[in-house]
């Protein structure tokens, strides 16, 4: 890169990424916890400055309401770059879309809105459950019990919704009053072949709440991909990365 090349503001996200999630903190290594707290700090830092002209990106036109054109994915996704430490990338959700209940198994996570607005409901898994209650005895699927962290709005005046393994691992996006986007990472990446496959999930029903201050309680059930949402691809148009 020549020397009076400015750097774009997506790259330095990534590479505070990569810097961050490098040597990320589990149960079974001994990563300093105070300097990936301090790294993370300066990483939702940035990602709060981010915008979507920094991405080249901005709000679809609406098209009319006699377009013939074919059903199209609800969803789609820029993918901006990927190394073994975190992914990130563009999620674009059309007006109306969601993003289904899923998990994040043993991995940190970062959602920025870029344009548009979105409702966010975080939950936490909690010990799986033997026998649910007498009315999904009979069923056979994994019944969890999990608590409703958070529920909020985010816009692109909001800052990040952070997640980790530990906290806000489950989520489901709806975007409201429109279009929306948001850049995310992930980290590390998603990896079936090391345990981290996503997973949909239904809540059932509120399994309880003890007073006003606590979260809600919840039944999951752990459910295919739903029928209504799938995922699609377009070019990321925004400033190149390396990492």
């Amino acid at each position: 890169m020549p020397k009076n090349s400015k750097i774009s503001a997506i790259q330095t996200i990534a590479s505070q990424a990569y810097q961050t999630f490098k040597n990320t903190p589990t149960s079974g290594n001994n990563v300093d916890n105070k300097v990936f707290a301090e790294q993370q700090t300066e990483l939702v830092s940035l990602m709060s400055q981010i915008t979507a002209a920094d991405l080249n990106i901005a709000p679809p036109k609406n098209l009319s309401a006699s377009s013939s054109q074919p059903p199209s994915a609800p969803v789609t996704y820029m993918h901006i770059c990927e190394t073994d430490a975190f992914s990130m990338g563009v999620f674009l959700l059309k007006a109306e879309a969601s993003i289904p209940l899923h998990d994040h198994p043993d991995m940190h996570g970062m959602l920025k809105v870029l344009y548009g607005k979105v409702d966010i409901r975080c939950y936490d898994k909690l010990d799986q459950a033997a026998g649910a209650e007498a009315e999904h005895e009979r069923q056979e699927d994994a019944v969890s019990k999990a608590l409703l962290r958070s529920s909020g709005q985010f816009s692109a005046q909001s800052g990040p919704c952070v997640l980790s393994p530990a906290k806000d691992n489950l989520h489901e996006i709806d975007a409201v009053d429109g279009p929306a986007a948001f850049l995310d990472i992930l980290a590390p990446p998603y990896c079936p072949d090391d345990g981290r496959d996503c997973h949909y999930y239904k809540v059932l029903h509120t399994a309880g709440r003890k007073d006003q201050s606590e979260e809600d309680e919840v039944w999951l059930l752990e459910i295919p991909q739903p029928d209504d949402f799938w995922c699609g691809g377009e070019p990321y148009p925004g400033p190149q990365v390396s990492v």
